[in-house]
């Protein structure tokens, strides 16, 4: 088999140091944007589409039906994870960077130019149904070639930290979005319903543009080089099905376990304070903001104690305080207290999530062979993704709805349910078959 990418020459210090500097930048970069769209469309879907995209003579169907696009986009992921991730591992991690990036940022640019149910009728919500499904393509990629990238281009002693740059990007993205909505709304919501909501859509652009220069001279890895491109191995879709199915199912159940709990702290919470407590946008975006500030600082410190310790045993510990946090949890939001919501956001999502998500960029790479790594990553995350991102906290939303006390008992069993699939996932780590390293 033939490929275009020339094996990689003996590298000095200083040559290793530079390629590692624009391994960060486009792995952040891509992961920002991603979780940029993330929390605007999260945040939109609550509050905003559901008076611009769909008919309002029954506020709570077009609600949920407004939440409801935001899971349909994880109808996509798993087939852009397995046919992106496939042709990462054929043609090379960069090249397929490149494209998915291209793929997610046009659509969250093009997102904003949409016209409205009052403009176009029912071709609106179509509009968006279809941007938000090629975006899910992209997305569905995104993730799985980021961790590879940056996991195959560390050091030994630094798979945990440089792993652990996706969820850095993450957060930077929810940060940068968060903080747009919070000065959106400083006056209330009423801007960002006329019209406001726009702005921060058609902005990306900008990402879109610093992005894909960043990423266009991203170099390949020196793993997928040598394993792949200098051993001329044949790279075949079906071998993750028949060589490496334990593997494929330990990603598929963590995702399931991780994605559960990430979007009820990030995104059910945002819809239940919303509908359900009233409190505002401009709230929900302070917390956000404050949540991703010590994230920040929170995923370079769980990367450092991957190497220390191992993602192994980091993925765990979060998983089991998700379990002691999960009534906790339900109970502050009930408040609808700001400083509540605050205080209750900035746990979840400022250090459980990072600490179960820092973690996976060096667990899941290290559950393949360099030949099919990234179709591995990105089939079995992307499929669990689907199962647990998009339907956990539609699911705990209409339970709440469903119930004349408006009771959030069901959606702390969900918290607690994943989190425990999470550790259990954990302790089945495949690792050991294909890296001699303990992160």
């Amino acid at each position: 088999m033939q490929h275009s990418v020339p094996p990689i020459h003996q590298e000095t210090k200083q040559e290793a140091a530079q390629r590692n500097k624009k391994v960060a930048a486009a792995t952040i970069f891509g992961s920002m944007l991603e979780w940029y769209d993330f929390y605007l469309y999260a945040t939109m879907a609550s509050i905003v589409f559901s008076h611009v995209f769909f008919d309002n003579t029954d506020p709570t169907v077009a609600a949920l039906l407004s939440f409801s696009t935001f899971a349909i986009g994880f109808v996509a992921r798993p087939i852009g994870g397995m046919f992106f991730g496939y042709f990462g591992d054929r043609f090379g991690r960069k090249k397929m960077l490149f494209i998915t990036f291209c793929l997610m940022g046009i659509c969250t640019a093009l997102i904003g130019l949409i016209p409205s149910y009052d403009s176009i009728g029912i071709v609106a919500p179509i509009l968006l149904v279809i941007i938000r499904i090629i975006q899910g393509l992209g997305a569905g990629a995104e993730l799985a070639g980021a961790a590879v990238t940056s996991y195959e281009h560390a050091a030994p002693n630094r798979k945990g930290r440089q792993g652990a740059w996706p969820a850095l990007g993450l957060n930077l993205g929810l940060l940068l979005s968060s903080l747009t909505v919070w000065l959106l709304t400083l006056g209330g919501d009423e801007f960002l319903i006329n019209g406001g909501w726009r702005i921060p859509f058609l902005l990306s652009i900008i990402l879109v543009g610093v992005g894909m220069w960043v990423r266009k001279s991203l170099p390949e890895t020196p793993e997928f080089q040598h394993e792949v491109v200098e051993k001329h191995q044949t790279v075949r879709f079906r071998d993750i099905f028949k060589n490496n199915l334990n593997g494929l199912a330990v990603v598929f159940f963590l995702a399931i376990g991780y994605n559960a709990l990430s979007y009820i702290f990030k995104t059910f919470s945002l819809a239940y304070l919303t509908q359900f407590k009233g409190v505002t946008a401009h709230v929900t975006s302070l917390s956000v903001t404050i949540a991703s500030l010590i994230a920040i600082f929170a995923v370079p410190l769980f990367g450092w104690l991957c190497d220390k310790w191992s993602s192994k045993t980091v993925l765990i510990i979060g998983g089991v305080l998700s379990v002691l946090f999960a009534y906790p949890f339900m109970a502050l939001l009930e408040t609808g207290e700001a400083n509540m919501v605050y205080l209750t956001i900035a746990i979840g999502t400022g250090i459980l999530a990072p600490m179960m998500f820092a973690p996976q960029g060096s667990f899941l790479s290290r559950q393949f062979p360099v030949k099919v790594r990234s179709s591995g990553v990105g089939t079995g995350r992307e499929i669990g993704t689907a199962v647990a991102g998009g339907l956990a906290p539609l699911g705990g939303l209409a339970m709440v709805a469903n119930s004349p006390t408006h009771s959030t008992t069901g959606v702390v069993i969900i918290l607690a349910v994943a989190a425990v699939i999470l550790v259990i996932s954990a302790l089945f780590d495949q690792g050991r078959k294909y890296s001699q390293h303990k992160n």
